[in-house]
């Protein structure tokens, strides 16, 4: 029966098109062959990787969230580790009503800012081949996503390592629990004076209004709008964008706010995360100007093996290249505020 059906709709597409009936006969036999010889769904079984990679770069760089508020170096990444970005040198200088002719010829003397990018992957995951047949989910996707997401917090977390500056201001609140992983003590807590010190140190250095940033996290954000006015408040609020992660205004500065922002040891040091916590560390806010700050992005990879014959099952893992640093030798437009010890 299927070879007639195809026999008579391959002579009716040769009437229509003038195409050799006979060609028509034996090419789609052909195809009906190789398609008998493909196992039911083997098609549509791959993960699609360049999914998957977008949706990776999507969440990490998305208008929301604080990563996408740094200059993009992107476009100095090569096949190597190291990213070189080139920096201007000094502008040659304006005299007025100069009298010394002819004037003294200078070169501009350019300098490479480099740092070199991390690599983050993924422990690989299993899945059993029983879970992607017997269960009313789909477990692949759901275990992906929840590692996809996993990579994304660890990523930023690394870049706000990158980020932190040792130029500090110190919180002058009043006392209140310290609120990082093994902390202990009081510490003092955020007031707006400690933005507006933030201000003026940008102001002084000259750093544009436009593009001013503060990341809080979300105890310090609390204590920030507890210090605000009625009045104050509805003002802040009324500034907030919150489709690009901005959830209120203050002292020309862009308010955003995640569950952890930097960490710093006592001595001003600042910290990773991912390091031993002690009593005495302190939670801090990254200040900062989108020019003053580069991050860039690497290779971003999808690995799978579906229906490994050892483990019964399907393996995946991801793997992504980052990384960043301050734009300036000087770190204007950078500061972190990082809550002090109160005096015994």
């Amino acid at each position: 029966m299927a070879l007639m059906f195809n026999a008579i709709m391959c002579m009716a597409l040769s009437a229509a098109t003038g195409f050799n009936a006979v060609a028509l006969i034996a090419g789609g036999a052909a195809l009906g062959v190789l398609h008998q010889g493909i196992p039911g769904g083997a098609l549509g079984m791959a993960i699609q990787k360049e999914l998957w990679m977008n949706h990776i770069v999507e969440g990490l760089f998305a208008d929301n969230s604080f990563l996408s508020k740094a200059y993009s170096a992107d476009m100095f990444v090569n096949a190597g580790r190291t990213v070189h970005i080139p920096n201007a040198g000094n502008p040659s200088g304006v005299e007025k009503n100069r009298s010394t002719k002819p004037a003294s010829v200078n070169t501009r003397t350019d300098t490479d800012l480099t740092f070199d990018l991390d690599e983050f992957t993924t422990s690989p995951i299993y899945i059993p081949h029983a879970d992607t047949v017997e269960l009313s989910y789909n477990k692949r996707e759901s275990i992906l996503k929840q590692d996809k997401n996993r990579l994304a917090e660890v990523v930023s977390e690394s870049f706000l390592y990158q980020w932190a500056p040792a130029k500090l201001i110190k919180t002058t609140g009043g006392n209140t629990a310290a609120h990082v992983p093994a902390g202990t003590g009081n510490r003092k807590a955020l007031k707006k004076t400690d933005l507006l010190a933030a201000m003026t140190q940008f102001n002084t250095d000259n750093i544009p209004q436009e593009g001013r940033y503060v990341l809080l996290d979300a105890v310090m954000y609390s204590q920030l709008l507890e210090d605000l006015t009625a009045n104050e408040s509805q003002a802040f609020f009324a500034a907030a964008d919150i489709k690009n992660g901005v959830i209120g205004k203050l002292y020309s500065f862009n308010i955003m706010m995640r569950s952890r922002a930097l960490l710093y040891a006592t001595a001003g040091t600042k910290k990773e995360w991912t390091a031993t916590s002690v009593a005495t560390d302190c939670a801090g806010a990254l200040v900062w100007h989108v020019d003053s700050i580069c991050r860039a992005l690497g290779d971003v990879k999808a690995f799978e093996n579906e229906g490994d014959p050892t483990w019964y099952g399907d393996i995946y893992s991801f793997l992504v290249r980052a990384g960043g640093r301050p734009m300036r030798a000087d770190t204007k437009g950078l500061l972190a505020i990082v809550q002090d010890t109160p005096a015994a």
